[in-house]
C-alpha cells in the first residue's frame, strides 16, 4: 500500500517555517516527513539552507505521530560517521523511535565546503560502505574503536541511543548504489520514477516496501504562475543528477539552467491547480513501485498546497 510523505524544503523556507510546516502536513494526514541536509541552496533564489538536524529535533518536538527521514544526508566528507551516528540517535530518541537515516554519496554543492576535495563516484561509495558499517558498529552500543580505509574512529560511544534500531536507505542512481542500498540498509530512495532503480534494488535482495521516492509539484491557483514558481524554486534538477553533484555553488546552478524555461518546467513538473496533474506524476512513482512516496511543494503558499492536496489530490489517489 503506497504511503505518502512530505517534503520540508530546507533550502525555500527558514527553519521556523519549517517546523511549522511539519506541524501543519501530520495536522493535513501525511504519514511522514523528509528534509535533506544541505549547507548550500541549490539556486541564489532559493533564499535558505539551515541546518538540518537542529530541524528534525524542533521537528520531533512539535509532531505527534509522522515519521521522519533525512532525504538524505551525506555522512562521508562534511561529517565524519561517528557525529552522524550521534546525531541520528539524538533525533530518533527525541522522535520516539519516528526517525529513519536517509543516506547518499553527496553532492559537491554541499561537500566541498570543508576543503577535503571531492572524489569520483566509485570512491564515495567506498566511503558510504564504511560509513554504514561505523554507524552501524556505534549504534550497538559500547565504545567502538575503528580502523578502516576512510575513517578512524577511536575510544567513541553514543550513550543516547533508541530503544529499537534505526533504520537506513540509500540514494540509488544506478546498479553499485542499488547493490549498496540492498546489501548495506534497509531500504533505498531516488528521485526520479525510474522502474529500473527499483528493480535494480529488489533483483539484489532489498524490500519491497522500503523504497522511497520523492516527486516536486507546483501548486497554484494560476497555472502560469505555478510554472513560474517551479522554474524560480526547482529549475535545478533539470539538468540530471550526473550535472547536479558535480557544481560547487548556487550560481553555478544558476548559470547552468540560464537556458531553461518555464515551459521546460511545466513539462518536468505537475503545476497549476488542476488534481489530474497532480495525480499523474504521482502515479507514475506508484507505476515504478515505490510504495513511500514524498510529494515537495516547490511554491511559498504551502498552507494552500495542504487543503488542495487534503480536498483533491488524496482523495483521487485512492
Amino acid at each position: 500500500m503506497t504511503r505518502f510523505g512530505y517534503t520540508l524544503m530546507g533550502e525555500g523556507h527558514g527553519p521556523r517555517a519549517l517546523v511549522d510546516n511539519a506541524v501543519r502536513a501530520e495536522q493535513a494526514g501525511f504519514e511522514f516527513a523528509v528534509l535533506s541536509d544541505h549547507y548550500h541552496p541549490w539556486l541564489p533564489s532559493q533564499h535558505h539552507s539551515p541546518f538540518t538536524w537542529s530541524v528534525l529535533g524542533a521537528v520531533a518536538h512539535a509532531t505527534e505521530r509522522m515519521e521522519l527521514a533525512t532525504m538524505v544526508t551525506c555522512p562521508t566528507i562534511r561529517y565524519h560517521p561517528a557525529i552522524i551516528a550521534q546525531a541520528a540517535a539524538t533525533v530518533a530518541v527525541m522522535s520516539e523511535g519516528r526517525f529513519t537515516l536517509g543516506l547518499g554519496a553527496g553532492e559537491r554543492l554541499n561537500e566541498h565546503v570543508v576543503g577535503a576535495g571531492w572524489p569520483s563516484a566509485e570512491v564515495r561509495h567506498e566511503m558510504l560502505a564504511e560509513a554504514i558499517e561505523v554507524l552501524r558498529r556505534l549504534w550497538s552500543g559500547g565504545y567502538v574503536s575503528h580502523r578502516g580505509r576512510y575513517y578512524n574512529v577511536e575510544d567513541a560511544r553514543v550513550f543516547d541511543l533508541p530503544e529499537d534500531p534505526i533504520e537506513i536507505f540509500v540514494a540509488v542512481s544506478g546498479g553499485a548504489s542499488a547493490s549498496l542500498a540492498a546489501e548495506a540498509a534497509e531500504g533505498m530512495c531516488a528521485t526520479e520514477a525510474e522502474a529500473d532503480l527499483v528493480a535494480a534494488y529488489l533483483d539484489a535482495g532489498g524490500r519491497p516496501e522500503a523504497t522511497w521516492g520523492q516527486i516536486p509539484l507546483s501548486w497554484h491557483p494560476d497555472e502560469a504562475q505555478g510554472a513560474a514558481q517551479a522554474h524560480d524554486q526547482f529549475r535545478f534538477g533539470h539538468p540530471g543528477w550526473k550535472v547536479m553533484a558535480e557544481l560547487p555553488n548556487p550560481v553555478n546552478f544558476a548559470a547552468a539552467t540560464e537556458t531553461v524555461t518555464p515551459e521546460h518546467m511545466a513539462e518536468m513538473v505537475p503545476c497549476g491547480p488542476d488534481p489530474e496533474r497532480h495525480v499523474t506524476g504521482i502515479q507514475t512513482y506508484v507505476d515504478a513501485g515505490f510504495e513511500r512516496i514524498a510529494v515537495v511543494q516547490v511554491g511559498d503558499d504551502q498552507e494552500g498546497f495542504l487543503r488542495f492536496w487534503t480536498k483533491e489530490v488524496l482523495p483521487r489517489l485512492g
